[in-house]
């Protein structure tokens, strides 16, 4: 089950059951099944909290993700700020939905295993993300 929470930021538009049901096509295309995942959309303020407590870095980001999956079953916390969404999006010239669509689909592809620490991993990453974008 997805589900989606606001905390210390506006709510915005947000199409949920047509993005519910994209990110489980996301996650079954990739052989594995949905459990629990909570997107929580936040501030800047709230999640360098989060990331400051449970990861030890002391920086903005646009997402932090919690990853409890267990064997074939996807679950876990998704933490995206509104506010590096609404800035990026204006650094790369897309809208706030295009960018917060890539970070949504980012998160989860987290939680399917895939990582960006190196060079070709965010290559790999950003094909998967294009990949989903476009099927949506």
């Amino acid at each position: 089950m997805i589900r989606f929470y606001f905390e210390r930021t506006n709510n915005f538009p947000l199409k949920k059951t047509e993005t519910k049901n994209w990110l489980k096509k996301v996650i079954i295309n990739e052989n594995y099944d949905a459990g629990n995942i909570n997107i929580v959309f936040c501030s800047d303020e709230y999640l360098i909290e989060i990331n400051k407590k449970y990861l030890s870095h002391d920086y903005y980001t646009d997402i932090v993700t919690f990853n409890y999956c267990e064997e074939k079953i996807i679950s876990g916390d998704i933490y995206i700020s509104a506010d590096r969404i609404r800035e990026n999006a204006s650094l790369f010239s897309t809208s706030f939905q295009n960018e917060l669509n890539r970070v949504m689909v980012h998160g989860v592809l987290h939680l399917l295993r895939y990582n960006d620490k190196s060079d070709e991993e965010k290559k790999e990453m950003t094909a998967k993300e294009n990949q989903y974008l476009n099927i949506l």
